[in-house]
């Protein structure tokens, strides 16, 4: 693999999201060898994914190279490699390029996409985790309104310009409302042979409300400019089946659509060879200890959504966000410092900053400890700490321009289609 032999320590981190970054930053003086495994070779900021797949955002504005991120680090590896099996009782990783030992090992590989076991909307539908899949949804888009705009058919125009969205949570709510504010800025101008109305946004929800993690107040705020914005909301449905023409529900609702976007549930990216009690299969997360280091294991942790920590204000582990993330390899990378000074460590407690989400321009919502509101200053707010988050200074100033520019104008400078969607490539 290439990797230099070290009389140091040796720290393998799997996964450059939030919680290894994070954990990696707080490591810049500490004597050891980090080594950091990852598909991709950059950080996704993915609270801003919907944006790359709406056209409102560039992919390179939310991605940054991991290398660039680490490269004042003295003794910082990085190899782009799958991670295929922990061997434990060899303190060895095993993957798509070599075996590694380690001293220490963190996994922070995140969440993938739950499908529950559904094969046909696995095979037929757009998920959007990674940005790829951002750029698929965006390019599936727009080629379906460009096949809309010149087919004489009425029934397949309805079905290219009808786009559904599973899962109401922040990711399918952002989701809808930038799909509307898509069609009310952009159809009109650019496609003056399209009429506005026939492009529709449908959002289901299997719960009773939208935004189910986020407070009563909020939701049914949520709900009212979504449904002002002109998307159809659906409550108290469940999708049985799509076969790529029929998102069918579990009432017998049916929807003719070429674009169905499924935004309905993550489950934990698993790495093979740990088991037993030291994983929770039904969430899919492995259990840590308060200084999140894996149940049954010594030089074992895990970071973030992945990390299932149990405590009497969070039975059943911190909420899966980026928040939580940031806080642990924060806190871990403190308590290896002090771990390798022979200091005692500091048990992780969890700060809730309050949960936000947008709905479209001057319109978001925010829950802060007892704080509940919505509109314009609530939109200002998540504006500014989704800047203030991004990695980079180029990505913030690039971001800011294109949202400043997007707020004048009404409009969605990247829709491109530089790679054409084919399914199954």
């Amino acid at each position: 693999m290439n990797i230099p032999n070290t009389k140091n320590p040796r720290i393998i981190v799997i996964g450059g999201g939030f919680a290894g970054i994070n954990f990696i930053k707080k490591l810049k003086k500490l004597k050891a060898q980090i080594v950091l495994f990852d598909r991709h070779n950059y950080h996704t900021f993915q609270p801003l994914l919907y944006q790359v797949s709406t056209a409102g955002l560039e992919a390179d504005s939310i991605a940054y190279p991991l290398r660039k991120i680490f490269r004042k680090h003295t003794d910082f590896h990085f190899r782009l490699a799958e991670v295929n099996r922990i061997d434990a009782e060899h303190k060895e990783i095993v993957t798509s390029i070599g075996n590694l030992t380690y001293d220490y090992l963190v996994i922070a590989t995140g969440t993938r996409t739950n499908y529950f076991g559904n094969e046909n909307i696995e095979n037929n539908c757009m998920p959007m985790k990674t940005v790829p899949q951002a750029l698929n949804i965006r390019s599936l888009m727009l080629q379906n309104i460009e096949k809309a705009d010149i087919t004489d058919d009425e029934t397949e125009r309805k079905r290219l310009l009808n786009f559904v969205i599973a899962g109401a949570g922040p990711t399918g709510v952002e989701l809808a409302g930038a799909l509307a504010e898509f069609r009310k800025g952009i159809l009109e101008n650019d496609y003056p042979e399209l009429d506005e109305d026939e492009m529709n946004v449908h959002i289901i929800e299997g719960l009773d409300r939208v935004l189910p993690p986020m407070s009563e107040t909020v939701s049914k705020k949520a709900q009212k400019y979504l449904e002002n914005l002109g998307v159809q909301v659906h409550l108290k449905t469940f999708i049985k089946d799509y076969d790529g023409k029929t998102v069918t529900t579990k009432d017998g609702k049916k929807f003719e659509t070429a674009t169905f976007i499924w935004a309905a549930g993550v489950t934990g990216a698993l790495v093979k060879g740990i088991d037993g009690k030291a994983l929770v299969e039904k969430a899919n997360r492995y259990k840590v200890d308060k200084f999140n280091r894996i149940i049954g294991f010594d030089a074992i942790y895990a970071l973030g959504d992945i990390a299932l920590m149990e405590s009497d204000a969070y039975p059943k582990g911190h909420p899966q966000v980026a928040q939580p993330a940031i806080q642990q390899g924060k806190n871990l990378g403190e308590n290896f410092k002090r771990m390798f000074s022979n200091k005692k460590m500091e048990p992780f407690e969890y700060f809730d900053k309050g949960t936000m989400a947008t709905v479209g321009r001057n319109k978001a919502v925010v829950d802060i400890k007892k704080l509940h509101f919505g509109g314009a200053v609530a939109w200002f707010l998540w504006m500014f700490v989704h800047l203030w988050f991004l990695v980079g200074f180029r990505n913030r100033v690039i971001t800011f321009f294109n949202w400043t520019y997007s707020y004048i104008n009404y409009d969605r400078a990247a829709r491109l289609i530089i790679r054409p969607f084919k399914k199954g490539i």
